[in-house]
């Protein structure tokens, strides 16, 4: 066996190296030495080179001035912000920047901004007319009034115009009108003056005068998102909803988050039904302005007709006290608490809605409700009173006063509204006014003989009373002094209405229309031309009004109605239907003419039902028990039919419809 020798004690091999002269080695470290340095100074200078330049803050203030000009004005925030960044301490870029927030609207920025300007050294006399402004925008009308006193005279143009704005807040319309026109009386070319003119008249409800200032302010400056969502405004007055759009399309291609222009853009794509545009439209009402009150209202709005009660709470509630006294505000807020059970509640909301429209019959019809079902049904009458006085007073408002008279133990005047729910209107509809004695409100309007709504009150009163001459003569002063107010419009035509010159006052109505085509308006229009025997006007007033308002249910009733009475039974199941599915099945005229549309179209059992449900609504109503007696002749029941037509034609002796169908059966 060979010795075995440990490892420490074995033989190691010896290794090569590789040797080299010792002049070629040193030449070598020197070369890569001098590599190594020259990719160093190379990576430094391409480092230098895509290092962005510092910011120039007198580059970043002209961009600012510059997409002020071109009317982007969240833009110029942005730019004006940089310059602010690069230049802390200069106080024309803090100035600026304070322009750009009160062009968007948000005066407690602009205020900070301002006192930054001056604490940067910019003198307070090239300011005041800004903190005017931004004190207006705070809720502070003295204080802008007290600040544009002591602007310089080079910005008394827009000292003026913060001063008529002011007045405006203040309520004293009519010095602020004056401002205005003064201003423009001596500076025509003065876009912005024009604007808040129209602003004030479209306010004021001189939509005429405001569609004049309005187009003089877009031709003077196409490119002003406030000018632009100004003439959409106007235009939405004047001609509907879908012939706004473009206009607050145009305002947000120049400044894509101008915060007024989406707010409006947003209320009227949800009038016109198309719920997922605006709600994506206030998403970015809520980027340009987070927690903006307004935005999260619509979004309350959107949530509340999808059925999500606890989400448009929380979104109402999120927006704050900022909107809480708006009439919409009150309206939805007392419509949660009702379909919530919280009555007393609803019925705060309600009567404070009343308070700010004593003459809108839903208003009341909402308030009486509340307090019925609050356990307050004495107040229930004296809120339904004006409307039940009325001879055309609606089912609706006759039920619930019948059950607020039930619930204080009068069973008589319960049974006598209960008859005249049963039996329906039995006059054709008039203007509401309060039952205030006309001498009082004579009194009133002398009171303020500037003021043209105690005036519109007189003439109410005086229709009220049967003094049709009398109102028709008043109406015709006020719509000659204020000719672009839709209202004095509207009385005038109202007054002549109710004396029977339906002709004249279809032509009064039209003034009206085009001034302001909103639903009222479209239809005292259609019911004056039907009346004057002009149909085919009448058509068209009301096709014009639904191409821009698809989703009014007070057009797509008529409409239903018409093509049940001209025969086209499938259209006016469709119109119907839809109206049902929206409103549900309280609506009596509704179903009776969904029961006509059936018994056309040979479809009889579903006729009857519909039928009878409009007979169980108002079973003393003539149109109910003639469209019941119609469906039941549809489905063969020949013998109920003749009872049910021959009790509709004792109801109403007088309609030629509903005797024809006696003897279309006879």
């Amino acid at each position: 066996m060979a010795d075995a020798r440990y490892p420490m004690l074995r033989r190691r091999k010896r290794r090569r190296r590789l040797t080299m002269p010792a002049a070629l080695s040193g030449a070598r470290v020197r070369l890569l030495a001098i590599g190594l340095l020259c990719l160093i100074v190379v990576g430094v200078g391409v480092a230098l080179a895509l290092r962005p330049p510092k910011p120039d803050a007198r580059r970043l203030l002209a961009d600012s001035l510059a997409t002020l000009d071109a009317g982007n004005y969240s833009a110029a925030r942005t730019n004006a912000q940089a310059a602010v960044a690069a230049r802390p301490d200069w106080g024309l870029a803090h100035a600026v920047l304070a322009r750009a927030y009160l062009e968007l609207g948000d005066g407690l920025a602009a205020d900070a901004e301002l006192s930054r300007a001056q604490d940067a050294g910019l003198p307070a006399d090239r300011l005041h007319q800004l903190q005017a402004h931004a004190d207006l925008l705070q809720g502070d009308p003295d204080g802008a009034l007290d600040e544009a006193a002591q602007a310089s005279p080079r910005y008394a143009g827009y000292a003026a115009r913060i001063s008529a704005r002011a007045l405006a807040a203040q309520g004293n319309v009519v010095d602020a009108r004056a401002r205005l026109e003064a201003l423009i009386g001596g500076a025509p070319s003065d876009a912005a003056a024009w604007t808040d003119l129209g602003r004030l008249r479209l306010t004021t409800g001189d939509v005429g005068g405001a569609a004049v200032a309005a187009a003089r302010a877009v031709a003077l400056a196409p490119r002003d998102p406030a000018i632009l969502t100004l003439q959409g405004e106007v235009i939405r007055s004047r001609y509907g909803l879908i012939a706004a759009l473009p206009w607050f399309d145009a305002a947000l291609a120049r400044d894509a988050y101008y915060h007024p222009a989406l707010i409006e853009y947003a209320a009227t794509l949800g009038d016109a039904g198309r719920s997922a545009d605006m709600l994506a439209v206030t998403r970015r009402a809520l980027l340009a302005r987070p927690g903006s009150p307004q935005a999260l209202y619509l979004q309350a709005t959107l949530a509340a007709r999808a059925g999500r009660i606890d989400l448009a709470r929380s979104l109402l509630r999120s927006a704050g006290g900022t909107i809480n006294g708006l009439p919409g505000a009150l309206l939805l807020s007392g419509s949660l608490d009702y379909a919530q059970g919280k009555f007393e509640q609803a019925a705060a909301s309600w009567r404070q809605l009343v308070g700010q429209q004593p003459l809108s019959i839903v208003a009341r019809q909402l308030l009486g409700a509340a307090l019925l079902r609050s356990g307050d049904p004495r107040g229930a009458l004296d809120t339904l009173r004006p409307i039940g006085l009325r001879p055309d007073a609606d089912v609706y408002s006759l039920t619930l006063i019948a059950r607020a008279f039930d619930a204080v133990g009068d069973a008589g005047s319960a049974a006598s509204f209960r008859d005249r729910a049963a039996a329906g209107p039995v006059a054709p509809a008039s203007v509401f006014a309060t039952d205030t004695a006309i001498g009082a409100l004579m009194a009133d309007a002398a009171t303020a003989p500037g003021d043209p709504t105690y005036m519109l009150g007189v003439i109410r009163g005086q229709i009220a009373a049967g003094d049709t001459a009398g109102a028709i003569a008043r109406a015709r002063s006020l719509a000659g002094v204020a000719p672009g107010a839709p209202a004095a419009q509207l009385a005038l035509g109202d007054a002549l209405v109710a004396a029977g010159r339906y002709a004249e006052a279809a032509g009064v109505f039209a003034q009206a229309a085009d001034l302001s085509f909103d639903e009222p308006t479209m239809l005292r229009l259609v019911d004056a031309r039907s009346r004057a025997g002009r149909a085919e006007g009448a058509a068209a007033a009301l096709a014009l009004y639904l191409s821009q308002n698809p989703q009014s249910l007070a057009g797509q009733r008529v409409l239903g109605h018409w093509q049940v009475a001209s025969g086209d039974w499938d259209s006016a199941i469709e119109t119907l239907e839809g109206i049902r599915r929206r409103v549900g099945n309280q609506d009596g005229a509704v179903l009776a003419d969904l029961a006509l549309a059936y018994a056309g179209s040979d479809d009889g059992a579903i006729a009857v039902r519909y039928g009878r449900a409009a007979y169980g609504l108002s079973p003393m109503r003539a149109a109910a028990a003639d469209a019941y007696g119609v469906a039941l002749a549809a489905n063969g029941e020949e013998e109920g039919a003749r009872q049910l037509l021959v009790k509709a034609t004792r109801l109403a002796p007088g309609d030629a419809a509903i005797a024809g169908h006696l003897r279309q059966l006879r």
